[in-house]
């Protein structure tokens, strides 16, 4: 199988992700934040029967609330969990016995299991500065261990990749809001996804580290090239036994569970694309400039 150089086509393609992203957040269809980021209330009870999701729908609606979620989990699909947006601290208790009120008419020996938890705007705020923290952080510390194992162009090259995925991974959440709410599990998945593109990167940067010593000469796409598809074989089996986990906790997982694996999916699928496809590209333009530089100098 011959590999060839398509990152400019890739990082177009990537491009116009990240751009509809964008275009849709100015107009207003930005990420679908939950209560983790925006505030709210969260009540789990147990219905004693197989819950409808309907019946719950109605109790919210008809209380006047407009920005809810209604998840149905447990063994006998007896439990829901019920996050309510925008609601004043003042008003929880109120909140609470309206809907235990509501849903007793319809299911008369529910119990609440679990508090009463609630969340608000500035714990919302918090979470998000230390999410973003948290990527810039990793990116900073693997930036510096792969420019202290391989080089520097190769630790730009590997970062350069890692934010490229965590903003395919964003865009994605923009583009797809009506099915993917973004909660704290958003967070742990991007750190999951950061430390396995990065996998990923330094699998094929090493044996790009060996391949250039075999060919010191020969032109670093060339290298570059030879490395991935060596590495091919590798990136698929690691690739898709992965995927077969996630995919099936992704179809039969609750829904809290579905908010971890979706973005995971796509971070999987978006970092092995970049891995791949763009990052060595990267790493062979910058030695290349490199090169140039110190010839003409």
């Amino acid at each position: 199988m011959e590999i060839k150089n398509r990152s400019k086509i890739c990082l177009i393609i990537s491009a116009a992700i990240i751009v509809i992203a964008l275009v849709l957040t100015i107009c207003g269809r930005g990420i679908n934040l939950g209560i983790d980021f925006e505030g709210g209330l969260s009540m789990q009870y147990d219905l004693k029967a197989p819950a409808e999701k309907g019946d719950v729908d109605a109790v919210l609606s008809g209380m006047g609330i407009q920005s809810f979620t209604v998840t149905v989990q447990g063994a006998q699909n007896s439990e829901i969990n019920v996050r309510i947006k925008d609601v004043a601290k003042d008003d929880i208790q109120k909140v609470q016995d309206e809907f235990e009120a509501g849903i007793l008419a319809k299911y008369p020996d529910a119990v609440s299991i679990g508090d009463v938890n609630y969340v608000g705007p500035v714990a919302g705020a918090t979470l998000v500065k230390n999410a973003i923290v948290s990527v810039l952080l990793a990116a900073v510390l693997m930036l510096i261990y792969i420019a202290i194992r391989f080089d520097f162009n190769s630790g730009v090259s590997a970062v350069f990749g890692l934010l490229h995925d965590v903003l395919i991974m964003l865009s994605f959440m923009v583009i797809f809001r009506s099915f993917i709410q973004m909660n704290s599990s958003f967070i742990a998945a991007a750190l999951t996804i950061v430390g396995y593109s990065i996998n990923n990167t330094i699998v094929i940067f090493d044996r790009i580290r060996e391949n250039h010593k075999k060919m010191p000469t020969a032109p670093k796409e060339e290298v570059t090239n030879l490395s991935i598809k060596e590495c091919l074989g590798r990136t698929i089996c690691t690739t898709v036994t992965t995927l077969i986990t996630i995919v099936a906790l992704c179809i039969l997982g609750v829904a809290s569970i579905r908010e971890f694996a979706l973005p995971i999916i796509i971070g999987i699928l978006s970092g092995v694309y970049s891995a791949n496809m763009i990052n060595g590209y990267v790493w062979a333009f910058l030695e290349e400039k490199r090169r140039t530089r110190k010839a003409k100098a």
